[in-house]
């Protein structure tokens, strides 16, 4: 994979993460606006406390044939293995949703390197996986812890082995494994010497025989059996660790429990705020409409008012005045419409008078009985005809609508 040049310090660093993220436009990197600056401390911090490993950009092929150009961390980490250092080379990508979701961590083995097999950590085609992947937590995680726990891993069990080349012409003195130098720019991959104080030598190439774990200078043949205190601090370590990740997942079940009864209690309380924001509306609107109505009603108050005013001295020149009479209609089937209605409404409070009168016992009931007979006799006549000169007016009015509509054809 290709990737630009590494910056050589801290200062270098810090400039070509600020160029590289603020790019926009095709060349930009697929990470989200509001983590770039997330990113770029984590790579500061991961920068500072180990030096060897260096941000670069490269192009990342997926599984499914996309390529992406993504930020990584390439270099080594140191470990202690049987009291010596050695650097374990290895490449850490940010994928497109870092930093919510963990790196990628691939071991980077160089020619003269395998990977153990089987390893807990490490599957056969570098993919590492360890609990602090498993376990990690936006956005608490962050590259700097993540490169630590690799190195306390490792050291206890490195996932990487040398592969000596037997040299054809003995040397009296002997020489531990050389350590391989697969990075171009000449910095070494192991800084760590063997116990055996003697310095290395590159022998020429041969067949490959394998050898201890990848940078070991000290070649013990003669011990057979690990020390019981190294296997029992291994175990305590361990058994510390995986209660230590047990913890872990039992506190971020819990957080991500109550984040998710907050979510779902956010979600109650935006509906109720709807809710009242809907009812507010409503409120709203009907204010408006009542005072709508209520302009109209002043309205007519004001046009009332002012015409009692106008016509309340009229009221002494008329004098007394026949309330019969007030009124004069227009046309005969008026005027005989006009007397039944009013014979009906008559007849109609008689009887409700009568029936007053016959609970009180004013009356008597026989005297009630031919009473009513004879008025509900009287208003049915009435009744009749007001429906006959009802639709005698109707027909009138049909006639007259008639008449209008053939002279505008006209």
């Amino acid at each position: 994979m290709m990737a630009s040049s590494t910056p050589p310090n801290s200062q270098y660093t810090q400039q070509f993460l600020s160029s590289v993220l603020s790019q926009r436009g095709p060349s930009a990197l697929p990470y989200t606006e509001d983590v770039k600056w997330l990113i770029r401390q984590h790579l500061i911090a991961l920068s500072s406390a180990y030096p060897s490993l260096h941000p670069k950009t490269g192009i990342y092929t997926h599984n499914d044939g996309r390529s992406s150009n993504l930020l990584q961390a390439d270099g080594t980490i140191p470990i202690f293995f049987h009291d010596v250092t050695y650097n374990i080379p290895l490449v850490i990508w940010l994928m497109e949703s870092y930093p919510r979701h963990p790196p990628l961590v691939y071991v980077n083995p160089t020619r003269d390197m395998i990977i153990k097999r089987p390893h807990p950590y490490v599957n056969p085609s570098g993919v590492v996986s360890i609990p602090y992947l498993h376990n990690w937590i936006y956005p608490s995680s962050n590259l700097a812890d993540l490169a630590r726990n690799l190195s306390d891993m490792f050291s206890h069990d490195p996932p990487l082995y040398s592969q000596r080349r037997p040299n054809p012409n003995p040397s009296p003195i002997p020489s531990p494994i050389p350590s391989p130098n697969p990075n171009p720019s000449g910095n070494s991959l192991i800084s760590g010497v063997s116990g055996s104080g003697y310095r290395p030598v590159i022998p020429g190439p041969r067949v490959y025989t394998p050898s201890p774990p990848y940078g070991s200078g000290r070649m013990n043949p003669g011990i057979g059996t690990e020390d019981p205190n190294e296997v029992y601090k291994r175990n305590a370590i361990n058994k510390i660790v995986e209660c230590v990740h047990s913890d872990v997942s039992t506190l971020r079940k819990n957080r991500e429990a109550e984040m998710e009864g907050l979510f779902n209690a956010q979600a109650v309380l935006r509906r109720r705020e709807e809710e009242l924001a809907k009812g507010l509306r409503e409120m709203q609107e009907k204010k408006e409409g009542l005072e709508q109505q209520l302009q109209m009603i002043l309205m007519n108050t004001d046009v009332l008012e002012a015409w009692l005013r106008e016509n309340e001295g009229k009221l002494s020149d008329l004098g007394n005045v026949d309330v019969d009479n007030a009124f004069e209609p227009c046309d005969s089937l008026s005027k005989q419409m006009l007397e039944c209605t009013a014979s009906d409404l008559a007849i109609e409070d008689v009887i409700y008078s009568l029936d007053k009168a016959v609970q009180d016992g004013s009356i008597p009931f026989d005297q009630y009985l031919r009473s009513v007979r004879l008025l509900s006799r009287e208003q049915f006549f009435h009744r009749a005809t007001s429906a006959k000169v009802r639709a005698a007016q109707m027909q009138a009015q049909v006639a007259s609508m008639a008449a209008r509509a053939s002279q505008y054809v006209m």
